[in-house]
């Protein structure tokens, strides 16, 4: 006997809205378990988690700001994989977006006016459009397998910004930190409260659009019929090239200003860690938002709760900084089972007999 997966003649469309809800449930009780092991009481710990970080208005305005980039890349994300396009590379646009939108201060610290501002932003946009559309060139020209190129260019990236801080951008008065100079005046985004600067307007806003984009004109039926059925997007004239670059371009953009906007804000100079993260995190995002924009923001906001909440797990229980990767890690695995078991039931199959010899 064996397990094999045995596709389902048609997927429950009632499963498919509470699979994110299964995982998020199975997510909570896995981690009950790693606390108890830990021997922690799993009650109080899954409460310093996941609850507290709601309790002091501080705390709720940081899981905002931190939703606000995997927002941002998520929503970009969910787009692309709708269309079958695979960029595992956010991480890397959302650097270099940060790099060529912290330019402007690093070059020009005494500009200081509004315009100094929406350059920084505009940069920032080039800068992960120009990354984004390296692995979907690759991909039109020569057939490379976007997974692979994007995902390696993060790491070119992150060592790019890595050299840059260490060397020539490295400010002088720093103490020989890495670091650029810190920004200052209008090389920051202005903050609406006390703790929530204009990246969430921004990301609202980006994800509204998309979702508008993606139910409302042409361009978001071409994409959803690439994604469904290549073979249909030929046959009606669809270019799976131009897919490709306009998907990479979108989520790169997109990505590049949320980089922009964290070292715009949060971060307030070039550092060599300039993100916790978002880039691969908003993948978890996009597929726990259904790849549906406007289910990013919930599920961005979920995401940055693991953030904050594994902050506040470090400090009260004592338990590694790592924590929320393992968290994100054990949902995202909880996501892609729930949304296999969708599409495919478990059967035990019994091994056929062997081909005698003559």
């Amino acid at each position: 006997m064996r397990l094999v997966l045995e596709k389902r003649p048609e997927a429950s469309a009632a499963m498919a809205i509470a699979s994110p809800l299964i995982a998020l449930a199975l997510t909570v009780v896995t981690g009950g378990i790693i606390f108890a092991l830990r021997g922690n009481n799993p009650v109080d710990a899954i409460y310093v988690y996941f609850i507290e970080p709601w309790v002091a208005l501080w705390s709720v305005e940081q899981i905002i700001v931190k939703a606000a980039p995997l927002v941002l890349i998520g929503a970009g994300l969910s787009v692309c994989y709708l269309a079958n396009v695979w960029n595992i590379g956010a991480e890397g646009q959302f650097t270099m977006g940060a790099v060529l939108g912290g330019a402007i201060p690093v070059l020009f610290p005494e500009w200081q006016s509004p315009l100094t501002l929406i350059t920084m932003l505009a940069l920032g946009i080039i800068g992960g459009m120009a990354w984004g559309a390296i692995p979907a060139l690759l991909r039109n020209r020569f057939n490379a397998n976007e997974i692979l190129t994007s995902l390696m260019l993060v790491y070119v990236a992150q060592l790019f910004l890595d050299w840059l801080v260490r060397g020539p951008w490295r400010d002088p008065m720093g103490f020989n930190f890495p670091k650029s100079i810190t920004f200052s005046n209008w090389q920051l985004l202005p903050y609406l409260t006390s703790g929530i600067h204009l990246g969430v307007i921004f990301a609202i806003i980006a994800a509204v659009a998309l979702a508008l984009l993606l139910g409302r004109t042409m361009k978001g039926f071409e994409i959803r019929v690439a994604g469904q059925s290549p073979r249909a997007a030929r046959f009606a004239g669809f270019s799976q090239k131009w897919t490709v670059l306009f998907c990479f371009l979108l989520s790169g953009g997109l990505a590049g200003l949320a980089g922009v906007s964290e070292i715009a804000s949060v971060v307030g100079q070039l550092q060599p860690q300039i993100s916790p993260g978002y880039g691969f995190a908003a993948i978890i995002v996009a597929f726990l938002g259904r790849l549906n924009p406007i289910g990013v923001i919930l599920a961005g906001v979920l995401l940055a709760l693991s953030y904050i909440g594994g902050e506040a797990a470090q400090i009260s229980l004592g338990v590694s900084e790592k924590i929320a990767r393992v968290f994100q890690g054990v949902l995202l695995f909880y996501i892609l089972a729930c949304d296999t078991l969708i599409l495919y039931r478990i059967r035990w199959q019994q091994r056929l007999p062997s081909a005698q010899g003559a």
